[in-house]
């Protein structure tokens, strides 16, 4: 395709198999009826890349291998979408990196074989490239990728590239450099436990001069930035069909509200009124917050 892209992300890109339960979650022993299921583009850079394209935002992939049975319908899904996949790398001799989701109600449970993949010891996705980050406006780094994840960032310091990233610790060198990161209840469990938000934002933002976000599903958001007061944010109150991707949702509204310059509050707002929209249908690849949608919602 080779379009000229706004907006650079690297990380996850993958095949979601997604079920949507019809009386519940799963129950130990006992039949389950699934209402609905798709197989669509997921992982937190495929979602954001999905999302940014609803907001009217042209984007440029990298990151994960693209195996046999994921290409065909990756191709197929943005093949009308300004979502660039020239360079991803499509594999022959692979199925490719897939997920399985059980959604019920506002409970759901992913599941792979990540773990595995990870300990195998090989690498199964891209090495970033300056030519391909240059004349992007902004970008945006998944955490998951050693030491490419950081050369995504060094080379983004290095072309005055402002991105965002997600869970990322306050230690980590991918917090110092970015210009928003957003940490998630999943990564406060991990790596904070039994810690208050509020002290957690004070790591944050004793380590660098970005945004940091701390996000607590219907809880109050917190957000701050290096000498800054602690500032906090309710979510917008809607009527939740599937939390699958919301927080990749928020992401991808947090690379908008950078890209066209919004205000700390203003980003914050946009970002939590993005991923208000996204929880209310399912399945969200076919259903991606549009641009007027958000803004209804903000007024």
């Amino acid at each position: 395709m080779g379009l000229k892209a706004e907006v650079y992300l690297f990380g996850q890109i993958l095949g979601t198999h997604s079920f949507l339960l019809k009386d519940g979650f799963l129950k130990p022993d006992e039949y389950s009826e699934i209402a609905e299921k798709y197989f669509l583009p997921g992982g937190e850079t495929g979602t954001a890349a999905t999302v940014l394209d609803s907001l009217g935002v042209s984007v440029k992939m990298d990151g994960t291998w693209i195996g046999t049975e994921v290409a065909p319908m990756l191709k197929s899904f943005y093949q009308d979408k300004k979502v660039d996949l020239s360079l991803l790398h499509f594999m022959e001799d692979d199925p490719g990196i897939m997920d399985y989701v059980v959604i019920a109600d506002l409970v759901r449970s992913p599941m792979g074989r990540f773990q595995t993949l990870f300990a195998s010891g090989k690498r199964w996705w891209n090495i970033p490239k300056e030519g391909d980050i240059s004349g992007c406006k902004v970008a945006a780094i998944d955490p998951f990728f050693g030491e490419e994840t950081l050369k995504a960032a060094e080379i983004c310091k290095k072309l005055d590239i402002p991105y965002v990233t997600i869970d990322s610790r306050h230690d980590s060198l991918l917090h110092k450099k970015a210009a928003i990161n957003v940490v998630s209840k999943e990564c406060v469990s991990e790596h904070y436990s039994g810690m208050p938000a509020e002290e957690i934002m004070k790591l944050m933002q004793a380590e660098a001069d970005g945004l940091t976000i701390i996000t607590q599903g219907s809880g109050d958001m917190l957000f701050a930035r290096r000498g800054e007061e602690i500032r906090r944010m309710s979510p917008f109150k809607v009527k939740v069909r599937s939390t699958l991707g919301a927080g990749d949702t928020f992401k991808a509204g947090c690379v908008y509200g950078l890209l066209h310059g919004m205000s700390d509050e203003e980003l914050v707002r946009f970002a939590s009124a993005c991923s208000a929209v996204a929880i209310t249908r399912f399945p969200l690849p076919l259903n991606p917050p549009r641009l007027d949608e958000v803004k209804n919602l903000l007024l």
